[in-house]
């Protein structure tokens, strides 16, 4: 008796012809050990290591290596930074101090002797007209001093900035127009002018006209001035961050969840702010730099005896004929620090951000 349509021996053969791929519903066998349908080539655990997923900042700093701008610019700020902290080892290696002085190389008209402003195996920059101190030295120690100055104010402008726009995003209202207002009239207030009034005016409250300025308290007040000015930017930034997320889906879970506002500000929307706020420091500190030395040129920073690239460059001016190498070495000097900043902080932009690149 045959058997009816679609019985075992049916069943069988269908199976017997397809081979032993496929089963009744149309889904694939799968070997027993999960390795992958079967007839398909096994895949090793080799493979399997090559489709693991990366966390945004491993792909941020793959994009990064890659580009060579930002590898040398990197190089650069790395080596400038080693010799900024160990300014006081190269000074003991070198043999040379930052306030010594050599007289004795220096002519009766307080040029140094020799050619090209009297470098030397001693000197490898040369000397200093008419003090004669040495010039590579004085820009280790300037260098070190930029770079403090640069990177404390970078940090203090970034945390007020960061704190006054996450708050006024996220809150808005009548705070986020109180913050506008005030980041508004700091935007209004000409940083140059503000300076040159409040700087002597502060050394005046503390300490009399004829009263040595320590370099601590002109430091301070530098930091001060830069940070009365510079976290308007990165308040504005943050802010208009905050503004797009506060109505993810995150952001609703955690209200929803009964969660204060220091853990949404700082445990929900911060963790997803880092990007533009590491760009803004990094571009942020060349700024400082060279308006420290801004300051310092105009002589109301950094004053004598402390190295500074500022008083450096003022002092070279009346030597630019007569002595060039004494203008050249710090001018060329912060010019490259400046540059590598730059160029780093926008391959950083690139790196966290490829879309900024299109």
């Amino acid at each position: 008796m045959p058997l009816p349509r679609g019985g075992a021996g049916g069943r069988a053969g269908r199976r017997r012809a397809g081979g032993g791929g496929v089963s009744l519903s149309g889904v694939e066998k799968v070997a027993p050990d999960g390795a992958g349908p079967v007839g398909e080539p096994e895949v090793t655990s080799t493979e399997r290591k090559a489709f693991v997923g990366r966390s945004p900042g491993q792909l941020a700093w793959a994009r990064l290596r890659r580009d060579r701008t930002a590898m040398v610019s990197g190089g650069v700020l790395v080596l400038m930074m080693v010799l900024a902290l160990a300014a006081p080892l190269i000074s003991k290696l070198y043999g040379v101090g930052p306030n010594e002085q050599f007289q004795e190389l220096l002519d009766g008209n307080g040029m140094p002797l020799g050619y090209v402003g009297g470098i030397t195996g001693d000197h490898w920059f040369g000397l200093e007209p008419r003090l004669g101190r040495d010039i590579f030295i004085r820009m280790v120690y300037g260098m070190r001093t930029s770079l403090f100055i640069a990177f404390a104010a970078a940090l203090v402008t970034t945390t007020i900035g960061v704190v006054a726009g996450i708050v006024a995003g996220f809150l808005g209202g009548i705070v986020d127009t109180v913050i506008s207002w005030i980041t508004d009239v700091a935007l209004a207030l000409p940083f140059l002018i503000f300076a040159l009034a409040v700087v002597p005016t502060v050394a005046l409250r503390f300490y009399g006209p004829r009263e040595e300025v320590p370099a601590w308290f002109q430091v301070t007040v530098l930091i001060g001035i830069f940070a009365a000015f510079g976290w308007t930017s990165t308040a504005r930034l943050v802010r208009g961050q905050v503004i797009s997320l506060r109505e993810r889906e995150f952001v609703e879970a955690a209200r929803a969840s009964g969660a204060g506002l220091g853990h949404m500000l700082f445990r929900q929307l911060l963790p997803n702010l880092w990007a533009p706020i590491l760009v803004a420091f990094s571009l942020a500190v060349p700024q400082y730099i060279t308006g420290e030395a801004a300051l310092s040129f105009l002589g109301i920073g950094i004053l004598e005896p402390t190295a500074d690239f500022g008083r450096m460059i003022f002092q070279s001016i009346p030597y630019l004929q007569t002595d060039p190498a004494y203008v050249f070495f710090p001018g060329i000097t912060i010019f490259a620090l400046v540059l590598a900043f730059n160029l780093f902080g926008d391959a950083l932009r690139d790196a966290l951000d490829p879309k900024s690149s299109r």
